[in-house]
């Protein structure tokens, strides 16, 4: 009987490995998973590109038409430069592969967290999953999925060392080294540890003797490895300057208010983190275990976040998702019924069931599949057409159009992944590094401010690529300085009427409905 049910045991996946493999199965193998739709994918690869290609860190943009170039702080260097990899080698199903990992990871990681500290199985399931419904919000391509593992990593280490399971903390300025390379999020990882020294520190004024003695050596190895992770964060190639980087931004109120990702949630549609939110509230109320100072600071922290701009929200998911799962015991317990006695039996078969697999067969059987995928070629991923200025961007590198551009700034970034360095672009998704003040320069154009004519006449712009049936696309068509070259429904390209695109002007003439039609 040993062996079979050794064999089961190892066919039989865990929660977590149940978890994983379907995440990343899931976003890998479905072309609707969203992975793509932020056109940042593009610049960062071709960022990383750059880098590889060179052989240095870039300190000037070279993608857009300003000159002199403008200071750039590519911030996300190393996570460029392993994009730009996973491109080289399988195009952007590669891209698409290993960010799913990423989220895959960060799944499992997250249940196996909730698992270890909690008897039972169904809760932490529950909330592992409304905590992923709850980031799916900012699910993209991009190198903010490296903070959100390590966010998860930061948090169990910090965690652990201050309830006295493992004091792991060595492990912190290694991770930060790899953390502020990746990515501006790092400044997350500061945040859990100032919130585990103050909540720890709140309780000092309470204690006496050797107890306080005891409190404040342990307080001293935090702040040691809150003082290593702050000397390490000067190893990358831009200095101290990266750490004041996330301060220049958000300080930025311009861009806080008029950049979508960093605007605050809308309530009004479907938003799971909704229900986390009062899911949280509502647990913290009824629940006689009360927070922890470091708890409630954690929780006023990334509530604040996450209600400030949505970008955050993933945050707040993993952050809280450990507090979360740490309510309800006492009232579980107390709980009578059918229903409750139900689901209390349940809920432990399935983890002494979970606690009986080994091995990882299923996560390795995921990871395989992918491979041979990838391999194959097939699934093969792209941009979406229908948001994306494909057809126009293959319609540009057809042509070799004269001046600068001016372009949509949701455009940009599939620009720059598609028409470097034939083009370059007005504006595109690093926005922290044009600042508010061209960011008000594009908005006085694609706004009709007054005004919008001089900033076309200051940066030389003799075309534009916008969307097509924007109120910009339909001032243009009755402007007679300007003429439609190009049209689909996606987006439109305009020339202005200048002896430089006489030619231009005379072989392509504008479709009959004006615009969603197709050059002639």
């Amino acid at each position: 009987m040993g062996k079979p049910r050794q064999l089961r045991e190892i066919f039989i996946p865990s929660i977590a490995d149940l978890l994983f493999a379907t995440v990343l199965l899931t976003l890998f193998f479905s072309t609707s998973t969203g992975l793509l739709a932020d056109g940042d994918t593009g610049y960062h690869i071709r960022a990383g590109e750059h880098i590889l290609r060179s052989g240095s860190i870039p300190r000037l943009d070279m993608f857009s038409l300003h000159t002199p170039p403008l200071p750039w702080t590519a911030h996300e260097w190393l996570s460029e430069v392993l994009m730009a990899a996973a491109h080289h080698l399988f195009g952007l199903s590669g891209v698409v592969a290993c960010s799913a990992l990423l989220l895959a990871g960060t799944t499992s990681l997250l249940f196996t967290i909730l698992r270890q500290n909690h008897g039972g199985i169904l809760r932490p399931v529950a909330i592992t999953l409304i905590a992923l419904l709850s980031s799916q919000i900012h699910w993209l391509a991009r190198p903010h999925l490296f903070s959100l593992l390590l966010m998860v990593i930061f948090h169990y280490l910090i965690d652990s060392w201050h309830v006295g399971r493992a004091n792991r903390l060595y492990l912190l300025p290694p991770l930060m080294l790899l953390w502020v390379n990746l990515h501006g999020g790092y400044l997350g990882g500061f945040i859990l540890a100032g919130a585990y020294l103050i909540g720890n520190l709140a309780g000092v004024p309470r204690l006496h003797g050797a107890q306080r003695g005891a409190r404040l050596a342990k307080l001293r190895q935090l702040a040691l490895a809150g003082a290593a992770c702050l000397a390490v964060c000067l190893v990358n190639p831009y200095g101290y300057a990266i750490l004041l980087f996330p301060f220049r931004l958000v300080l930025d109120s311009y861009l806080m208010d008029h950049v979508n990702e960093f605007l605050s949630p809308d309530f009004h549609g479907w938003l799971p983190f909704k229900y986390l939110l009062l899911l949280l509230i509502a647990a913290l109320a009824l629940s006689r275990k009360r927070l922890e100072p470091s708890e409630l600071v954690l929780v006023i922290v990334f509530t604040n976040m996450a209600l400030h701009s949505t970008r955050y929200i993933p945050l707040f998911a993993l952050v809280t998702a450990p507090i979360l799962n740490g309510r309800g015991d006492a009232e579980a317990e107390a709980l009578k019924g059918g229903l409750s006695r139900f689901l209390k039996e349940r809920s432990r078969r399935m983890a002494e069931l979970d606690s009986r697999t080994a091995g990882h067969l299923w996560p390795a059987a995921a990871l395989v599949a992918v491979a041979a995928a990838l391999w194959l070629g097939e699934p093969s991923h792209a941009f979406d057409e229908k948001a994306k200025p494909i057809a126009a961007c293959e319609f540009l590198m057809r042509q070799k159009i004269a001046g600068n551009m001016f372009n949509n700034d949701e455009f940009g970034d599939y620009l720059i992944y598609r028409c470097y360095p034939r083009y370059k672009v007005f504006i595109d998704g690093r926005l922290d590094m044009y600042g508010s003040e061209r960011l008000r320069e594009y908005r006085r154009v694609t706004g009709f401010e007054p005004g919008w004519e001089s900033v076309l006449e200051k940066y030389g712009v003799t075309w534009m690529l916008i969307p097509a049936r924007s109120g910009l696309s339909r001032f243009l068509l009755k402007d007679r300085n300007w003429g439609l070259i190009y049209s689909d429904p996606v987006a439109d390209i305009f020339v202005r009427k200048i002896p430089e695109h006489r030619d231009l002007l005379a072989r392509y003439r504008p479709a009959p409905a004006a615009t969603g039609g197709t050059p002639q």
